[in-house]
């Protein structure tokens, strides 16, 4: 079968370069362009709502210096007009569509469950899938034993069976240039699916759809469904 026609195209941050990323705009657009599954960040406020943001403060995307752990939601939607989604408001602007949602900086137990509350409350648990390091996927698992998971891997050396036992991923989710045709077919035989973060040339998806890869989360997914579908 033809690799390029079975890999899943993600959408990472939506499509950051044409609106800025993580906004229900860029959601949107990445959607539009084809991709099969949307990616986005997900931290939660002061008084604990999930919204869409990467980084720890406004500082890269806002121009503002101020960490987000010290805003309330109120407080973000004043200071970014209104430009911050809340993770509700991203699974009513995804509709049906696959949602990859990463968790960024360190595990917290309870922003974990916050997040989950909100899925759970959209009825959104058979399309959103969760990525991050072990800590956070492990506490993911601990709240939601039926969760998809992508565990986010950043080493050739691979996860030792013990953690995969606890935490029970269906992918392996890794930086793309670590990825072989050789690391894909240990994962399959593992049982784990294969996805990959964030090749934005041409030449590195071909490279990584030949490998055997499963599923690709890029900056340009309108170039990733070009190739698959060409």
């Amino acid at each position: 079968m033809n690799p390029m026609r079975t890999v899943t195209a993600v959408a990472h941050r939506g499509a950051p370069y044409r609106h800025r990323e993580n906004t229900l705009d860029s959601l949107r657009a990445g959607l539009e362009l084809g991709a099969d599954a949307v990616e986005f960040d997900v931290r939660t406020t002061r008084d604990g709502v999930p919204v869409l943001l990467h980084d720890s403060t406004l500082n890269r995307l806002w121009e503002l210096d101020r960490p987000l752990a010290a805003l309330s939601a109120a407080e973000l939607r004043g200071v970014t007009a209104d430009g911050v989604p809340t993770l509700a408001d991203a699974l009513l602007a995804t509709k049906d569509s696959r949602v990859m949602l990463d968790l960024p900086g360190r595990a917290d137990p309870r922003a974990v469950r916050q997040v989950l509350d909100v899925v759970r409350e959209y009825e959104a648990e058979e399309r959103v899938y969760y990525s991050a390091d072990p800590p956070s996927m492990l506490a993911v698992r601990a709240a939601d034993p039926t969760a998809e998971i992508a565990l986010t891997w950043k080493t050739l050396a691979p996860p030792r069976p013990a953690l995969l036992a606890a935490i029970r991923p269906r992918w392996l989710n890794y930086r793309f240039g670590l990825v072989s045709r050789d690391l894909a077919d240990r994962i399959h035989r593992d049982g784990q699916l294969l996805s990959v973060w964030t090749p934005d040339t041409r030449r590195s998806m071909r490279r990584l759809m030949d490998s055997g890869v499963d599923s690709i989360t890029t900056n340009r997914v309108d170039a990733l469904c070009a190739l698959r579908n060409a």
